[in-house]
């Protein structure tokens, strides 16, 4: 078996990552009705169909007593997304294009060279203000359990540093 170089470790992270906050945010994480692996869910749980475009869908959360625009499978504001968009020249709000998106926001976190490596506490902590999921966030939404992350990082395929 040929031995995984370091370059192909870290990218298998960020993909690990990934999957980790799509489980975190509620959209991939076999509750919704969706095959899209929650790129099409609003928050809420509603779903959406045509990626041409963020939804730009404000959605109501009485129990949070606030509105929200959250999308897709990393749950992204218009207002984040619109940012990106005009940054990075993204045609549509498709998979491929929300993926991309992700990884800027965790680069812009500066959080992804802690992806790459494995340093997963450290990375979730520097992405905790992007995700209002992930512990630490403090934004009053429920937050994951560290150790719960942890686990759905590793059995998405993501190594953790020694």
């Amino acid at each position: 078996m040929a031995k995984i170089t370091q370059r192909q470790a870290g990218s298998q992270n960020i993909v690990a990552f990934l999957d980790m906050l799509a489980w975190s945010e509620g959209t991939d994480n076999g509750r919704q009705s969706t095959n899209d692996h929650g790129y099409d869910v609003l928050v809420g749980g509603q779903l959406f169909t045509d990626y041409q475009k963020h939804p730009e869908t404000l959605v109501a959360l009485p129990k949070l007593g606030i509105k929200s625009s959250a999308a897709g499978r990393y749950q992204m504001l218009k207002r984040t997304w619109n940012a990106l968009r005009e940054k990075h020249g993204y045609r549509d709000f498709g998979p491929l294009n929300q993926d991309f998106g992700c990884i800027e926001l965790i680069r812009g976190r500066g959080a992804l060279a802690d992806v790459m490596a494995g340093r997963f506490q450290d990375a979730v902590q520097k992405c905790r203000k992007e995700w209002a999921s992930l512990p630490g966030a403090g934004y009053g939404q429920h937050e994951q359990k560290l150790e719960r992350l942890q686990a759905i990082y590793v059995q998405a395929g993501g190594e953790l540093a020694s």
